[in-house]
């Protein structure tokens, strides 16, 4: 993977960037409501710059980015998790993937995405249409992953994933994704929310708890303040006494090189891999869904890649 431009205009603020990054894991409500708060300004730039986005575009797979790093903190060891919407409306759908490490990458199905007029705010439901919401969780050790899916009901991630986990996972959640833009475009900044019910939660705690998730202010304009989150935590829910576990950090990071999409051609039918050695053009561009890296392959390259096909 090939970033196309760091977040910071220099190595101290790119250091200083890399470290508020983070995904924070808290307890509140005597343990019986887990919470988890990021902070990926960093990690939906990068994304944007490397993707070519606008702002539109930026918005939706900026909060997709955001939903899966939240979904993605109790993720341990090798386990991996991935969000997929396929929809009618112009958006098409994405593809979004996170790690236990706090890696984050993933694609938009349809760029740019087509609108006849620009949107007067960040409502999304009318680009999204009808469609379905799917999660997929491949946890280590397991014989095979598991995908719950649902039809969307909101055209809005965020309450649409709250909706997957009661219905699939039969688990009351609630999510805030949030990104701010100035006046000329630029994200200023990106976070997200995340709380689920345990056991032993009682409805009065959970309505509590949804009350101040809908009364939040944008958390996107939050999180450069001064002692985020604890201290924007503690403030918004102080009558439920958060209990702060552990922090990691969070990133936009795709692990994919040349060697893999070598690979990848060398799947091809034979006679397609002849076609591209004898014709290109050259040199032939391929780019990696996930984070847009271009991966360029003269005809000396392309020609050995078929040696090795027909002798293999």
């Amino acid at each position: 993977m090939n970033k196309i431009k760091r977040y910071g205009n220099t190595l101290k603020e790119q250091l200083l960037a890399s470290t508020r990054d983070r995904i924070y894991n808290f307890m509140m409500a005597d343990d019986r409501i887990r919470g988890v708060v990021v902070n990926g300004t960093r990690m939906v730039n990068e994304m944007r710059w490397n993707h070519e986005l606008g702002i539109l575009e930026s918005l939706v797979l900026g909060h997709a980015y955001l939903a899966a790093a939240l979904m993605g903190a109790g993720l341990k060891g090798n386990d991996r998790l991935s969000i997929s919407v396929e929809c009618s409306g112009p958006i098409k759908g994405f593809h979004v993937e996170s790690n236990a490490f706090g890696e984050v990458r993933g694609y938009l199905k349809q760029v740019p995405i087509p609108i006849d007029t620009p949107p007067v705010d960040f409502n999304l439901s009318p680009f999204f249409g009808a469609g379905f919401l799917s999660v997929t969780k491949y946890l280590e050790g397991a014989k095979h992953p598991f995908t719950g899916k649902v039809m969307m009901e909101h055209g809005t991630l965020a309450k649409d994933l709250a909706l997957y986990y009661l219905r699939s996972e039969q688990i009351p959640s609630s999510f805030s994704l949030s990104i701010a833009f100035d006046q000329q475009g630029e994200i200023t900044g990106a976070g997200g929310l995340f709380l689920q019910a345990l056991p032993g939660a009682s409805e009065e705690m959970l309505k509590e708890a949804e009350q101040v998730v809908t009364n939040l202010p944008s958390i996107g304009h939050e999180v450069h303040g001064e002692g985020f989150p604890q201290a924007w935590i503690d403030q918004n829910f102080k009558g439920m006494s958060p209990r702060y576990l552990d922090s990691r950090g969070v990133e936009f990071m795709c692990h994919c090189n040349r060697e893999q999409i070598r690979s990848m051609i060398m799947l091809l039918e034979i006679a397609d891999i002849q076609d591209l050695a004898e014709n290109g053009p050259f040199p032939v561009q391929i780019r990696c869904h996930n984070c847009n890296t271009r991966y360029d392959y003269d005809q000396a390259e392309l020609k050995a890649i078929y040696s090795a096909r027909v002798s293999g």
